[in-house]
């Protein structure tokens, strides 16, 4: 999905529109923060926390229950549908693997019609940790009763991927967020402009895999 209906409201609450970016990643932070001190709180509750930092004393509950309201209608992104398209057409089931709550993720798969590409949605919270903890792709294996070198997980997030190789996946990154593959984590398997491209790349490998899309 994509974020960019949300800066509307950081605007209209009276925050600065760079301010979508710096909550969004300070909510990843502090979720794998909590996985690393052991603990956990779900995304709702770290979404929230994250505004009120960032928000400061510009916000109250009105303004948060506002912009946090707008997760509800996000738009899918433009290259998810041809990407699910190619897989399904190449007779490879997909599930999302999500930080977010599975009836949410659910929700968005309903509403933008990508639900008839998706088998299951698997969230972190059945395992109480955020990615990239290992135990979370584990888990996702798991359920889905797959070893890792039979599963690709495609996602927008170089540490998503580290993670995912960690735990023996094939991985596909497409660079239309973060531009840059960091050095410091463990290169994906296949790197493409979009969901398009890396799927495409994913396809053309010699033992095509299952596909564990992120969300």
């Amino acid at each position: 999905m994509t974020l960019e209906p949300l800066r509307r409201r950081f605007v209209e609450t009276g925050l600065p529109s760079s301010a979508v970016e710096r909550w969004f990643d300070r909510m990843l932070r502090d979720g794998m923060a909590l996985t690393l001190a052991g603990g956990y709180q779900p995304f709702p509750t770290v979404a929230e926390s994250a505004l009120r930092v960032i928000g400061g004393a510009h916000i109250g509950d009105d303004e948060v229950d506002y912009i946090l309201g707008g997760l509800g209608s996000l738009p899918a992104q433009p290259d998810a549908e041809p990407a699910m398209r190619l897989l399904a057409d190449a007779g490879l089931p997909m599930v999302c693997l999500t930080n977010g709550a599975s009836e949410a993720t659910a929700a968005f798969l309903d509403r933008t019609g990508l639900n008839r590409f998706v088998d299951r949605v698997i969230s972190v919270a059945e395992v109480r940790m955020w990615k990239p903890g290992l135990a979370v792709y584990q888990h996702a294996l798991s359920r889905i009763g797959r070893s890792g070198d039979d599963v690709a997980l495609v996602a927008v997030h170089a540490f998503d991927c580290h993670g995912a190789h960690a735990a023996g996946l094939t991985t596909g990154w497409a660079a239309r967020l973060e531009k840059h593959y960091p050095k410091i984590f463990t290169a994906a398997d296949v790197i493409g402009a979009d969901l398009v491209d890396v799927v495409t790349g994913l396809i053309a490998l010699p033992d095509r895999r299952a596909a564990a899309d992120d969300r």
